[in-house]
């Protein structure tokens, strides 16, 4: 593909991404709009998040194969139109229910999207240099998505309404799709590449009862029978998945995808990171709004320190370094800087501390994650053979996903039942109602980012240990054709 082409062609993937990733954030200042709007519970709110990250993470394997299947450049279209369709249903919706199963069908369409735009990624920037540059793009997209989505999210619900912070998707995906229909190349089919009905099932259904026990217990307390049932359902179904992939004839997760230590050390790392990231996000949103009293807009303007050192990371520090340093190099110190960001951020009171806690926190967090994001990008897509790269794509974001679901579940429900816990214990005659739930939700916020923080810290040690590459592995099969890339581009 010619140098010019090449690089719209990354513009087209890197568009298609953004909107995958800024969908899992968008709503986050939309929803207390919405939930007035279409009478949530505060209990089933967390389902407008957790109904697109489940249904991405829980099909994202089974997404890959397909692509694998039916050839990336037409997933990558199907999965396109899908999302804008599913958009426009959701920013229509007329009460909750359909809500969530609009965000769930977005996440069946993102589950197709995704692991094809990364696969397209990985095949069409082979140079080591100029996969530097294009992973360190994509990383920034994959870092900064999630803050860029709640600033949109400000913008089109203070001046327009929070519909449309999923009618938004239908033009981004249409001019994704002219694109890609014009600039990408077809990404190959795999004739053997099969799809594993059973295992996207046991799969899907092990996560669900997961994240749906995760979420039952803030109303029904950790010792209920029906919590612990459904998260001893949820483990019991994932083991049978992985016992199922060690026989599958075309597994969903081949075996040499995950026999690789330093993808397997990239797909852990991201899962804890995310399973702290996502509910940092939700607290904060409620807290500015709710607490401090910010408008919508104003609530995604104070994202906006996230998204400058989420690109100041991936851009300038690990694309830079990438080719140069070890892998953990990167990530360990990366993600120490974001669990110290959240450690500053888990002390905020009632009273404004933007300027000496959050600030501060969101420049470090940005830094430290986009640093550390673009790194495991790179390490979990490398090395891997050609008719893998769709599930090598599809696990990465499987982790992402799952680690949003199981965190926005877990750690909402810590955060709710702190908050319950201290308005009962100050509760008495004479307190102010108002100033007493302002506590108490700040400090059910606090309780949460600490085990947010050390979710983080859990990842950076993951990454230090598994993680031991000299360097990021080039995809396989196309090393030796490296210098011709070059000399073609010179």
């Amino acid at each position: 593909m010619a140098d010019n082409r090449r690089w719209w062609a990354l513009v087209v993937i890197a568009l298609a991404q953004l909107m995958v990733i800024l969908d899992m954030t968008i709503v986050n200042i939309a929803l207390p709009s919405a939930q007035i709007d279409l009478r949530m519970s505060d209990g089933n709110r967390q389902w407008v998040i957790t109904a697109y990250t489940l249904a991405f993470g829980g099909l994202l394997l089974l997404g890959g194969r397909v692509a694998d299947l039916a050839g990336r450049k037409l997933t990558f279209m199907i999965g396109l139109l899908g999302f804008a369709a599913a958009s426009a249903l959701g920013g229509a919706a007329t009460g909750s229910g359909m809500l969530f199963g609009a965000r769930a069908l977005q996440g069946v369409f993102a589950a197709l999207l995704a692991p094809s735009a990364l696969s397209l990624l990985t095949t069409t920037f082979t140079d080591p240099k100029e996969r530097g540059k294009a992973f360190g793009v994509f990383g920034a997209i994959v870092g900064a998505g999630a803050a860029i989505g709640l600033l949109a999210g400000g913008l089109l619900t203070q001046y327009l309404d929070w519909r449309w912070c999923l009618y938004v998707n239908v033009p981004i995906a249409f001019v994704a799709f002219a694109g890609a229909w014009v600039l990408l190349d077809s990404g190959g089919r795999h004739e053997d590449a099969h799809l594993d009905v059973p295992g996207a099932l046991l799969g899907s259904a092990g996560m669900l009862s997961l994240v749906y026990g995760f979420s039952e217990a803030e109303s029904r307390s950790w010792g209920d029978a029906l919590v612990l049932g459904l998260l001893a359902a949820g483990v019991v179904l994932l083991g049978l998945f992985a016992l199922w992939q060690t026989r599958a004839r075309v597994p969903l997760l081949p075996v040499s995808v995950v026999r690789d230590r330093q993808r397997v050390g990239a797909f852990l790392t991201i899962l804890f990171v995310t399973i702290g990231m996502f509910g940092v996000f939700l607290f904060l949103t409620y807290y500015f709004q709710r607490v401090l009293g910010y408008s919508p807009l104003k609530t995604g303007l104070a994202y906006l320190p996230i998204t400058v050192g989420m690109i100041t990371g991936s851009t300038q520090v690990a694309a830079r370094l990438l080719n140069r340093v070890p892998p953990r190099t990167l990530i360990v110190p990366g993600l120490l800087l974001a669990a110290g960001a959240l450690a500053l951020v888990a002390q905020v009171g009632v009273e404004p501390a933007y300027a000496s806690h959050v600030l501060p926190g969101m420049l470090m967090l940005g830094l430290g994650m986009g640093t550390a994001m673009m790194t495991c990008v790179s390490l979990a897509t490398g090395g891997v053979a050609p008719r893998d790269s769709g599930a090598a794509s599809a696990t990465f974001n499987t982790a992402q996903q799952v680690g949003g679901s199981i965190g926005t579940a877990l750690l909402n429900t810590i955060a709710a039942s702190v908050t319950t816990r201290y308005a009962t214990a100050h509760a008495g005659p004479g307190v102010d109602r108002r100033a007493l739930a302002s506590h108490a939700a700040v400090h059910g916020f606090n309780v949460a980012t600490w085990w947010a923080m050390a979710s983080l810290l859990l990842a950076a040690l993951i990454a230090g240990v598994v993680v031991d590459a000299r360097r990021v592995p080039v995809p396989e099969g196309h090393a030796k054709r490296v210098p011709e890339v070059a000399e073609s581009a010179g």
